[in-house]
């Protein structure tokens, strides 16, 4: 039956469904984004427009500008200041992923060929030689986007639950199910549903304050304990970091799923409760509202309906895994929306530093995913592990314009 409704139809109908009842996943990722007034947790869409299906039609039908138009290496700001040689490790990382379209295999060779630390000048002609850059266009033409931030943090824990250490870190539920609607509906790829079974109906997952009066019922197991839980927020925000022990032992965990309810910004809602100016509703500037109320701790919490659970990662001096499968490289990596740019790919990125307009135009990696990167001309900056990369991380909000590198020869996908 199914068969004789028109395909458009039917994925208005799946698409409305998955974000009025479960949400959805759109790739889970290793590091979600920093939390902003506008910075989501893991990859999710949003809810299903509300515009009629006859207006979703005329909004479709609308021209636009291709994504992806042809450049040239003199366009692309900022390519002769930088050091394209930085960016050799975290390239070399991609390539076994790249390497199995046969376009991107014989760069990739090449690339192995020059070893693993060519100069400056090597890497350069190296790219010139091989690649056609092609800037990232937005629909109506501008060239210009979002450029955000995020990073691995550090939080302190225990192994056991302590008066100190007393918010746990969870696991994913066993009750909770995913339905990979990529399985029964090939245009839903990647897609997925988180839920619950009760008798013979799927009903929406529990939201984060349903969960914390279930946790146990919900068989969640306890991974380890953390001594603030705001500091854990951030970090299941951040979708990946470090635990470290009362021994100094750390313990790297890692996103693992998501209750599909869609993220809500604790910042945001502090603003919209008028306890925060919107200047002031940064990380720092939650952290500091929640010590002076703890007695509401919990109501800002669950202002956001979406909890993360994590998997404990083997030790590694690396970068927290991203999307693409391998560890991300500090400075080098960056989150983009795969609709558009190739996951693994090199992409030249013209930005300032965080609050300045000094330039920061560098050759990056789009190694990783994010729920708020979502855009022709959006990325999210790797700035690696600790305090620091999170106060960079934490002030940057800049305007910039990027380039995917493409293996000469290949054409891009066209498509919106």
């Amino acid at each position: 039956m199914s068969q004789m409704i028109p395909l458009r139809i039917r994925r208005h109908a799946l698409l409305l469904f998955v974000g009025l009842l479960l949400g959805a996943c759109a790739h889970p990722p290793g590091a979600p984004t920093l939390e902003t007034e506008e910075a989501p947790a893991p990859a999710k869409p949003g809810p299903a427009s509300t515009a009629g299906p006859r207006q979703a039609e005329q909004a479709a039908e609308a021209p636009a500008v291709a994504p992806l138009q042809a450049s040239t290496w003199e366009a692309v700001s900022g390519w002769l200041q930088d050091d394209p040689a930085q960016a050799w490790p975290a390239l070399r990382a991609s390539c076994p992923s790249l390497s199995r379209q046969a376009a991107w295999k014989t760069v990739c060779d090449r690339a192995a060929a020059l070893g693993t630390q060519p100069s400056p000048g090597a890497a350069r002609q190296f790219f010139e030689a091989n690649f056609t850059p092609w800037q990232l266009t937005n629909a109506d033409g501008s060239t210009q986007g979002l450029i955000t931030g995020y990073y691995e943090p550090l939080i302190r824990g225990s192994r056991t639950r302590s008066a100190r250490s007393a918010w746990p870190v969870h696991g994913v539920p066993k009750d909770m199910l995913t339905i990979e609607l990529g399985d029964v509906y090939p245009e839903l790829k990647n897609m997925r549903l988180r839920g619950r079974l009760v008798g013979n109906k799927v009903l929406p997952y529990w939201t984060r304050a349903q969960f914390g009066e279930r946790a146990e019922q919900a068989q969640a197991p306890v991974l380890l304990w953390a001594d603030d839980p705001i500091e854990l927020f951030f970090l299941q925000v951040q979708g990946s970091g470090r635990v470290q022990l009362a021994d100094g032992t750390l313990v790297r965990i890692g996103y693992a799923d998501q209750n599909g309810h869609p993220y809500q910004s604790i910042g945001r809602w502090l603003v919209a409760q008028g306890e925060l100016p919107l200047e002031k509703a940064s990380m720092e500037g939650i952290k500091r509202w929640a010590q002076d109320n703890p007695h509401r701790l919990h109501e800002l919490l669950n202002a956001n309906p979406s909890y993360v659970f994590f998997r404990e990662l083997p030790a590694s001096n690396g970068g927290p895994v991203g999307a693409l499968g391998v560890p991300l490289s500090a400075g080098r990596s960056i989150a983009i929306d795969p609709r558009y740019v190739p996951l693994g790919a090199p992409v030249f990125l013209a930005t300032t530093h965080p609050l300045s307009t000094r330039p920061l135009q560098r050759l990056m990696l789009a190694q990783d995913t994010g729920s708020a990167i979502k855009g022709v001309v959006r990325a999210d900056f790797f700035w690696g592990f600790g305090a620091e990369a999170g106060r960079e991380a934490g002030r940057m909000r800049q305007q910039g314009s990027m380039w995917v590198l493409l293996p000469k020869g290949l054409e891009p996908p066209q498509t919106r």
